[in-house]
Formats: C-alpha cells, structure tokens, sequence
C-alpha cells in the first residue's frame, strides 16, 4: 500500500504548519485533524528526528517546519512518516532481495520495478509547496 494513514496524516500536519504563523501543539493538531493525539505525536516526532520539522519544548511549544515547503518532498514525508520507502506493491527492489527468490523468471517484476521507479521519482519532485498550490 503507497499512502497510508500515517503518510496521509503527515503530509495534512505539514499542510497545516506550513500555513502557521508559530508552532502549533500536538493537542492543536490533533483537534483541527479529528486524529488521535499518541498516533499523530509519534509521526510528528518522525518528521522531526528526520529534519522535516523542528520542535520546542516549553508552553509555547510544538511543531514547525524545519525547511521551506518547496524543499519538502512526498517522498521525504512518506519515509519519515513510514520509517521506509513508500511501495506499490510488495515486490523486492532488486532480485537478489525478492522473498521468493522467483524475482529472476517472474514476468511482473520488471514492470512492477520500472513502475515503482517512476512512483519514487515522482514522489521525489512532487514538494509540499506543489500540493499547498492545488
């Protein structure tokens, strides 16, 4: 599965913070999504440890983005939110790597490894600025 609801709840997150004018709470964020506080906290905390986000502790502390929008990618988003590259589908990226070791005379594995190579590029380009734009 590509978008999961922690991809989909991370990039909503930044759409938000992007539009902030300081860093909003985790309690703020959770309220404005209708989402779980403990569930949103922890892709927060992702998005931070992997420079997406910077976080204060404190009264007035929370979330904003560490980098511009247009330095933001979905794909950056979805890593850091999934702890790993988003898939299409559950297919080895390399033939050595294919759990069934029938990479080497599957029929779909080249298609389904070409189509993932132009879901990661164009993750890789599409920005959180791109997306605010819409």
């Amino acid at each position: 599965m590509l978008m999961t609801r922690a991809s989909e709840y991370a990039l909503l997150s930044l759409i938000i913070l992007s539009k902030a004018s300081h860093p909003l709470d985790v309690e703020t964020l959770s309220r404005e999504l209708d989402i779980s506080k403990s569930f949103l906290a922890k892709i927060l905390q992702a998005l931070a440890r992997k420079g997406i986000l910077k976080s204060f502790k404190g009264v007035n502390g929370g979330f904003e983005l560490a980098r511009k929008s247009s330095e933001i990618t979905v794909l950056d988003v979805m890593e850091a939110a999934e702890g790993k590259s988003p898939a299409v589908f559950n297919c080895s990226p390399t033939k050595e790597d294919c759990p069934s070791k029938q990479a080497s005379t599957c029929s779909l594995w080249p298609f389904l490894n070409r189509l993932q190579g132009k879901v990661d590029a164009f993750l890789g380009i599409l920005t959180l600025e791109a997306i605010l734009e819409e």
